[in-house]
């Protein structure tokens, strides 16, 4: 048998098995998942009382969220929302707060997404080996579907007016075959190639793919409404609001992260009346800021009070950090203090009188 004939009796044995497993799938009682309907997504944080609102500027901020992923935030303006009305906004539970944008600009890594998918922190995914990419100003989506299956997926990103987005399959490969016309011609949808999976924030229903970010991606949560997502080579870009500055003009900016009003919580502390400024010591083109490892970065900062009794700390990134700096930051004991000939903690110079 040639290889042609071959691929016509693999295509045609594929349509029997696809339609088979429709027919049955009609005939008996199916279990739906979350995956397979649109239900309407997670609302806002509770409200704060305006009194109590910290506000958020942000500007070149690289934000690690977890170790599977991370945002490059290229500017903000919003609002940190705590999650429940009894606990503030604690900076070491990324949990306790919502980051609701009212515009900026945000990017994300393609290949961040697929590694976080790939490592289960959110459950199963649909597919494994997932790799996503910038394919012609498309997401392309390859994986291994259930017993082995390669497929791949060609979609156009767009936003939705609920803060969610909209993948629609345009094209679809099942073993390196065309399907897309195949699954009209059979009445089949994209949720029945799709089995059952345990990630929160995804949905497919129809040809399309929904993913509401807030539910799917690691927090501190990232709101607010989407006016467009754009590809650019190897990132998704999402723009918040009215968003027109050019990335140009802010990456002359310092890079920081400021916090002013309401209440906020880090390390043993809690500030009242806010007023924070997190700034990046080096010159880099992103301060790395890391919310699981953020307190050894204070350790190896430079902290001032301001006139209005505010706070800046200048921080190092996480890679200007020596080696083991957590260990070596333990601060003084009693027995350092009872002897004044002994050396300062972490190259404190000596002042003398």
């Amino acid at each position: 048998m040639d290889f042609r004939r071959w691929r016509v009796f693999a295509a045609i044995g594929l349509l029997v098995l696809l339609a088979l497993a429709f027919w049955l799938g009609r005939r008996t009682k199916r279990t739906v998942n979350v995956t397979q309907t649109v239900t309407e997504p997670a609302g806002p944080a509770p409200a704060t009382p305006d009194n109590q609102q910290t506000r958020l500027w942000a500007h070149n901020v690289l934000l690690r969220k977890g170790a599977h992923f991370r945002v490059y935030v290229r500017w903000i303006r919003g609002r940190m929302v705590r999650t429940q009305a009894d606990r503030v906004p604690d900076l070491d539970i990324p949990e306790s707060f919502v980051l609701e944008i009212e515009k900026g600009m945000v990017d994300a890594k393609l290949s961040d997404i697929a590694e976080f998918l790939n490592s289960g922190q959110r459950g199963d995914p649909p597919l494994k080996n997932l790799q996503v990419e910038n394919h012609d100003g498309e997401v392309q989506i390859k994986g291994i579907a259930h017993k082995g299956v390669p497929v791949r997926l060609d979609a156009e990103l767009t936003p939705l007016p609920d803060g969610r987005l909209k993948l629609h399959v345009k094209k679809l490969n099942v073993l390196k075959i065309p399907m897309k016309g195949l699954f009209g011609l059979f009445h089949l949808k994209l949720n029945d190639l799709m089995p059952n999976t345990t990630v929160p924030g995804l949905q497919a229903s129809g040809d399309d793919i929904y993913l509401d970010t807030q539910m799917l991606l690691p927090p501190p949560h990232i709101h607010g409404h989407i006016t467009s997502v754009q590809l650019m080579n190897d990132r998704a870009r999402v723009i918040y609001g009215n968003a027109t500055e050019s990335a140009e003009q802010l990456a002359q900016w310092h890079n920081f992260l400021r916090l002013s009003g309401g209440t906020v919580s880090f390390g043993k502390l809690t500030m009242k009346q806010a007023d924070l400024t997190l700034v990046d010591a080096t010159n880099d083109a992103w301060f790395d800021l890391d919310l699981v490892n953020y307190q050894t970065q204070l350790i190896y900062g430079t902290m001032r009070t301001t006139a209005q009794a505010g706070v800046e700390i200048y921080m190092p990134d996480l890679d200007h950090l020596p080696a083991g700096a957590a260990e070596k930051a333990q601060g003084v004991s009693l027995q350092w203090l009872q002897n004044r000939s002994t050396a300062p903690p972490l190259e404190v110079a000596h002042t003398k009188r």
